[in-house]
């Protein structure tokens, strides 16, 4: 499905659930239109099972860009996205670097032993990126450790703080205000902007976390 937002954006819907099969053909649509771009074409912009496309309206018109966007979609396959990165990320959970992490264990019913195992025994991909720069959006998380966000977020959340939310986690890359459950931190550089590749995770990636320590909660 495809509209506008707006006079210079296109929104092309390819899902209504987050699922890796539908995230993937996102990413797959997003390549193929960075390859060969149209006239006018600014910038894509994914989710989780959206693609934004901003186009500049001096140069094409929203029919312009709908028709060849949907000339692409028919030639998507999910072959047509790279191979994924398997990235693992050390973590020290719990104490002064996951302070959250008791409340987590509380809230779920579980130890905080079991919910350090459950987190580090899925892989997760990156579905988008976004918030500050170079903030992973994680998914998707066992249910059993499904808690809500924070009624009011803090002020600051560490660089490398390793947090979880609803069906999600994530790691905050920058000192920032953050709503999320945290419970942990790793010592990865998330977002260098002197660095010729500036992220260190792309959407797509495949990502594990290892339990470095578990303090006292």
């Amino acid at each position: 499905m495809l509209k506008p937002l707006g006079d210079s954006t296109c929104l092309v819907q390819l899902g209504d659930r987050i699922a890796p099969a539908v995230n993937r053909r996102v990413h797959a649509l997003a390549a193929l239109i960075e390859a060969s771009p149209l006239p006018g074409v600014i910038e894509t912009v994914p989710a989780y099972a959206a693609l934004l496309v901003h186009y500049d309206p001096l140069v094409t018109n929203y029919a312009s860009v709908a028709d060849w966007v949907l000339g692409l979609a028919e030639r998507v396959a999910i072959d047509a996205t790279r191979a994924p990165r398997r990235i693992q990320v050390p973590v020290r959970y719990g104490g002064e670097s996951g302070p959250d992490l008791g409340a987590v264990a509380a809230s779920t019913g579980l130890s905080p032993a079991e919910v350090v195992r459950l987190h580090t025994e899925t892989e997760y991909t990156v579905y988008m990126m976004g918030f500050t720069p170079g903030f992973p959006y994680l998914g998707r998380l066992d249910p059993r450790l499904v808690v809500p966000r924070l009624e009011t977020p803090r002020t600051l959340v560490k660089a490398g703080t390793v947090a979880i939310a609803g069906e999600q986690t994530g790691i905050y890359p920058l000192d920032s205000p953050g709503g999320w459950r945290l419970i942990g931190r790793t010592s990865l550089r998330l977002f260098d902007p002197a660095s010729e590749t500036p992220f260190l995770f792309a959407p797509g990636d495949l990502v594990r976390f290892v339990a470095e320590a578990v303090d006292d909660a």
